[in-house]
């Protein structure tokens, strides 16, 4: 593994900017063992809101044209919307950069799969940030699983509730841009709960091999913030389900709302097997419930014990962990593989691929855009998808 410092390259500064910058202040005090990092530049359109983020976040440059920066640095963050999250991984990638793109991977199957294309072309880690693989209950979960505790794998079910789009009059952004984001909650939301599940059933349930889905928009157009009177259209989908079968047989349920109210940030999945069943939430982050063997019950796991995956990084047990945590423990993960480490500090590191240095990467991600577009052209078509 280099001992050399990491010069990090990050397109993008605001909500996820800040998430991973923080993550790489956490490293260094918590895991005294990750490599070294240095945040050279951050990249960005408005010069004078990238000097200030560059003076927040840490960062030692600033740039506006990302074809400046993805081959000057040792890894490159492609943190920007999901519109701009092919052509500068793809160019990263044949510069020979590590990447790190934020999920889904990208507006459309036919991209997604040019990106898989460009990182399998690649001798370099390429990986797609699905962080909630890195919660601690989420990776206990997958142990439990992966040991034959639940049985032959039944049933999954997931959810993920938002609620802020519920008012029309929110305002309109990217994210309601078919061409700037490709989908609605189904890749903003439904992306992370198709990774969950093929993260915790895909070895002993399979891929999803069939897809019947349903896609809705409530509000057909939203205000333009800052000009009195002016919409736009709203063009992808306020909430979705879909009802999936996997190939072992195992069937699944799945459905994500930017409009269910009341509900912040609402993540869930649930695992059912013949022998036990095991219930996750985003809200009680560091708590699994769990039914194994001849339990009556449900038992209540408080995941923030030494011997939990990544828990002896941080406190005493019972002090728990938060949101925020899932990003350094992707980045020590990711860096770690940049580095020419061994990952896997949990233990499970898993995906598609002989590629051992990172999952999720971008044929995990990939294998995620398959399904979501199953679910898209279901809704299209009006009937059940068969995924080859």
């Amino acid at each position: 593994m280099t001992d050399e410092p990491i010069d990090v390259g990050v397109l993008g500064y605001r909500f996820m900017g800040k998430a991973h910058a923080n993550a790489l202040d956490r490293l260094p005090m918590f895991f005294p063992d990750a490599p070294e990092t240095n945040r050279h530049t951050v990249v960005g359109r408005d010069e004078d809101a990238l000097a200030e983020a560059a003076g927040t976040l840490g960062f030692d440059h600033t740039a506006t044209d990302w074809r400046d920066v993805v081959g000057e640095v040792d890894a490159f963050y492609n943190l920007g919307p999901n519109h701009l999250h092919v052509e500068p991984s793809v160019a990263a990638l044949e510069a020979g950069t590590p990447v790190l793109c934020e999920k889904p991977l990208a507006p459309t199957l036919s991209d997604a799969e040019r990106m898989r294309d460009a990182a399998a072309a690649a001798d370099v880690p390429a990986a797609c940030a699905f962080n909630y693989r890195f919660v601690p209950a989420i990776r206990y979960a997958r142990r439990l699983i992966d040991a034959g505790e639940l049985g032959e794998i039944r049933q999954v079910r997931g959810r993920y509730l938002q609620d802020w789009l519920s008012d029309p009059e929110a305002p309109w952004s990217w994210r309601n841009d078919e061409e700037l984001a490709g989908s609605g909650a189904l890749g903003d939301l439904g992306a992370h709960t198709v990774d969950l599940a093929r993260f915790l059933v895909g070895d002993r349930a399979g891929e999803v091999r069939s897809v019947s889905g349903r896609l809705r928009t409530f509000t057909e157009k939203r205000p333009v913030e800052g000009a009195d009177g002016e919409t736009r259209p709203v063009t992808v989908d306020d909430a979705y389900s879909a009802h999936v079968e996997f190939e072992s047989g195992a069937v699944g349920t799945f459905e994500a709302s930017r409009v269910a109210e009341g509900h912040k940030n609402d993540h869930t999945i649930a695992v059912h097997g013949s022998e036990g069943s095991v219930e996750f939430s985003l809200e009680r982050l560091n708590e699994l419930r769990v039914l194994t063997g001849d339990d009556r019950g449900y038992e209540t796991v408080l995941v923030t014990d030494a011997d939990d995956p990544y828990v002896d990084h941080w406190w005493p047990p019972g002090h728990v962990l938060g949101w925020e945590h899932t990003f350094v423990h992707e980045n020590y993960e990711f860096l770690t593989a940049v580095a020419g480490g061994a990952t896997g500090v949990a233990g499970d590191a898993v995906g598609d691929g002989d590629d051992a240095r990172f999952h999720p990467n971008f044929a995990d991600a990939y294998e995620v855009q398959r399904v979501l577009d199953a679910v898209e052209r279901s809704d299209a078509e009006g009937r059940r998808i068969t995924l080859g």
